[in-house]
């Protein structure tokens, strides 16, 4: 164990005298700084640098209007970006890659967080009624007294 760490560390010190040596060879660097290039170099090769400094804060979203705004009964307003839809399932899932569940939980929403508009839904179930939608059409013919059209053999 200790002999392939030992060459493991070896082969990152090889490594690190020859980046920061190519590096030297187009780029002037200050006798003060050339410590502190080698043991990022080597930090970054070791993994060993601090992830905390490398990653930069994270801040907590915020909603792009206030949850309580973001329902109307005309349109939708998404959370994400403060766009207004009727129906808000498509562009999560094609600009942020979130499913509704995904989105509900994100932003702390209650399960019944509606992801289409109200006035839309009602438009859309009006127009399947009365295209004939949802009704049983064998029970249609029966009580119009009409003969199921049978295949021949």
């Amino acid at each position: 164990m200790s002999e392939s760490r030992s060459s493991n560390e070896e082969r990152k010190l090889e490594l690190t005298s020859r980046i920061v040596a190519a590096y030297l060879s187009r780029n002037v660097v200050a006798a003060g700084d050339l410590t502190n290039l080698i043991q990022q170099t080597y930090s970054s090769l070791s993994g060993t640098s601090s992830r905390h400094q490398a990653e930069p804060a994270v801040e907590e979203q915020r909603p792009a209007v206030p949850i309580k705004k973001s329902v109307t009964a005309d349109f939708i307003i998404c959370l994400e970006d403060g766009e207004k839809f009727k129906s808000l399932k498509r562009h999560l899932m094609a600009k942020y890659g979130l499913t509704p569940e995904q989105y509900r939980a994100k932003w702390a929403l209650p399960a019944d967080y509606p992801m289409i508009a109200t006035n839309y839904a009602q438009q859309r179930s009006e127009l399947a009624r009365a295209s004939g939608l949802g009704k049983n059409r064998r029970h249609q013919r029966e009580r119009r007294h009409l003969p199921l059209a049978r295949k021949s053999d």
